[in-house]
């Protein structure tokens, strides 16, 4: 007789969901289902045990109930939303097109009528979550290029163009524009810009004043590089 083939152990580093349902059943059926596809599955039978289980663990994406008892559904989304991006899959029984556009108003990901395939929750949540994932990447991904006014600033090859118009920079100023750039926004400190320059910090105004009068209108009266008094200089963007 052959022994019962055990499921592959699920990887530490697998997407954590959370299964929000007041129906029993269908939360182990969800849970063996998800963890037999690669997934680490953590369930609540309502919005107060949800609550207390995202106090222990961080997940990757909610798989959520409309109809339970106490607190719905649509309340739990809204009050995730508020706080978080977290992926969310709705699931409802009720077949009524305005449920549906209520819970992707709210902010839910999708939406999942009963009852389901499990394949396809596993096909939705698998796309939802690389989705996410995406957006997500790119939204860190630092960009290589920064626009201000009628300017466009390569930062890598320390290109500078106003519309088809390259501007001729020296070194120094290809330097200070990129070390800006970098951190277009925030507040960068006079002896950060300056580096290791023998003259130091009044060097810096000196290089800056002759950046503007290449990128400003009224270099007097700066939009773009601006002074952040006793602190430094920073580079507002579009």
């Amino acid at each position: 007789m052959k022994a019962a083939r055990q499921p592959a152990p699920v990887s530490a580093n697998a997407p954590h969901i959370l299964v929000v349902d007041d129906d029993r059943r269908l939360r182990e059926l969800l849970a063996r289902f998800l963890s037999e596809h690669g997934f680490r599955v953590t369930v609540a039978k309502d919005t107060i045990e949800a609550r207390a289980r995202r106090e222990l663990f961080v997940f990757d994406g909610v798989v959520l109930d409309v109809m339970m008892p106490g607190e719905n559904g649509f309340d739990f989304a809204r009050a995730l939303r508020a706080e978080s991006d977290i992926p969310i899959m709705m699931l409802t029984a009720r077949v009524d097109a305005m449920d549906r556009v209520e819970g992707l108003e709210l902010g839910a990901d999708d939406y999942l009528p009963k009852p389901f395939e499990p394949r396809e929750l596993l096909l939705r949540l698998t796309n939802m979550l690389r989705r996410t994932a995406a957006a997500t990447a790119k939204a860190v991904e630092p960009s290589n290029t920064v626009s201000f006014g009628d300017f466009v600033f390569r930062i890598e090859r320390g290109e500078l163009r106003q519309g088809d118009e390259l501007i001729r920079l020296t070194d120094r100023e290809r330097e200070l524009l990129q070390i800006l750039a970098k951190k277009y926004g925030e507040t960068v400190p006079r002896e950060e810009i300056a580096g290791d320059e023998e003259l130091g910090e009044r060097t810096v105004d000196v290089q800056i004043n002759r950046l503007r009068r290449k990128i400003e209108i009224d270099p007097s009266n700066p939009v773009h590089l601006q002074t952040v008094r006793g602190a430094g200089y920073r580079l507002l963007v579009d």
